[in-house]
């Protein structure tokens, strides 16, 4: 037996059914961005504003983990001393964090 079955096809989509096919994902895209990436460049304009602000004296701690007050600062480079006359030389996006003054003294 040779049953033939005709193809069904729907019906011609409108232009309102299309956007509503794109609409959760525009919706995702919209959290996506307010949720990951705005708190991101929101955090990395604050970092790049502590490091533009390092000066002699503050106190510092690199990404390494190294606790130090800094005693020289140029463009690129900046100078840590972690015990009395020991210094080392970090890049300026190796400090993570400036803590508050007489942190060091409290450790």
């Amino acid at each position: 037996m040779n049953v033939f079955i005709s193809n069904a096809y729907a019906a011609g989509a409108t232009g309102s059914n299309e956007l509503m096919s794109f609409l959760p994902l525009i919706v995702i895209f919209v959290l996506f961005f307010f949720m990951i990436i705005r708190p991101q460049m929101k955090a990395a304009k604050e970092q790049r504003a502590m490091i533009a602000a390092l000066q002699k004296g503050d106190e510092v701690i690199t990404s390494g983990g190294i606790v130090g007050k800094i005693s020289k600062v140029s463009d690129t480079f900046v100078s840590v001393e972690i015990a009395p006359n020991t210094e080392i030389t970090v890049q300026k996006q190796a400090v993570q964090s400036a803590l508050p003054k007489g942190t060091i003294k409290s450790l």
